[in-house]
């Protein structure tokens, strides 16, 4: 099994930045691929951008491209999710998670073996 814990997020004004990470551990070894999603207050769980274990490939959802970073470092172990220009609308809470089978970076939840407790960023206007 892998485990996974988020940290890094908060409250912070529009316009702002926040770096989420994800500290994975366990059998660590399985993961191809890490994920970000997100689920604001009475919405579907949406994803946000993926990264591969190896590789370094990344995808974005239309959303934060270009205001998101996915990054990777493979000794901590550890994903994060550098944050910048944010907007109200992306309040909600982060979750991330891994893949174990595939290396597709998929955009869909039910892909994803793995997750974490989340970790809530609300962004004030």
């Amino acid at each position: 099994q892998v485990q996974l814990v988020e940290s890094g997020g908060g409250l912070v004004q529009a316009g702002g930045s926040l770096r989420l990470s994800c500290a994975a551990s366990g059998r660590t070894f399985s993961i191809t691929a890490t994920g970000w999603f997100r689920q604001a207050p009475g919405k579907e769980r949406e994803f946000v951008a993926a990264i591969s274990w190896r590789g370094g490939r990344t995808y974005y959802a239309d959303s934060v491209k270009g205001r998101f970073t996915i990054s990777r470092d493979n000794a901590k172990n550890t994903v994060y999710l550098q944050k910048n220009s944010l907007k109200p609308e992306d309040t909600a809470d982060y979750y991330c998670a891994v893949e174990t089978s595939t290396y597709s970076l998929s955009t869909y939840s039910r892909n994803y073996d793995y997750w974490g407790q989340g970790t809530q960023v609300t962004v004030s206007s």
